[in-house]
């Protein structure tokens, strides 16, 4: 990153990854054309990123043909046209996205996605019955990089 004094701490880097709904996943399919598509997403807290989706498509298609992936989360994004600018957070991760196989691993996605999208509800029952029709696959963080605003950065002192 060029600008460092905008870089946002890993303790806030990773509150942004907690916190955050959902964010875009940038792909590129297996005709070398690239595919970004929106989808929320569970941290493990460690170094994975959980997603779920169709067991068939384009993205498992491209996921297949080029799994080197980036993932672009916007946690603040407030246009403030007097001053011709916009005050953002946002965190980009780049890593390799591979699909869940193991039962164990599959459900432990769906659990981190139900604990954070469903706080308080027990998911046992939804995730028993989707098994069948669910794809779960990871991303697994090779680089992590938070940005803020130089406005914010100068707010903060």
């Amino acid at each position: 990153m060029r600008r460092f004094k905008q870089l946002l701490s890993q303790e806030e880097t990773k509150q942004i990854l907690t916190g955050s709904s959902s964010g875009v996943l940038s792909l590129v399919d297996a005709e070398g054309i690239p595919y970004g598509v929106p989808l929320s997403f569970a941290y493990d807290g460690i170094r994975s990123l959980y997603f779920h989706s169709a067991v068939n498509g384009h993205k498992v298609e491209a996921i297949q043909a080029h799994p080197q992936a980036s993932f672009c989360i916007i946690s603040q994004d407030e246009i403030k046209p007097e001053e011709f600018t916009t005050y953002f957070r946002s965190v980009i991760v780049q890593g390799r996205l591979s699909i869940v196989k193991e039962p164990e691993e599959i459900i432990k996605g769906l659990q981190l996605l139900g604990n954070k999208y469903a706080p308080g509800i027990d998911s046992t029952a939804e995730i028993a019955q989707s098994l069948a029709h669910v794809l779960v696959f990871k991303l697994d963080i090779e680089n992590i990089t938070g940005k803020e605003a130089l406005e914010l950065v100068r707010q903060r002192k």
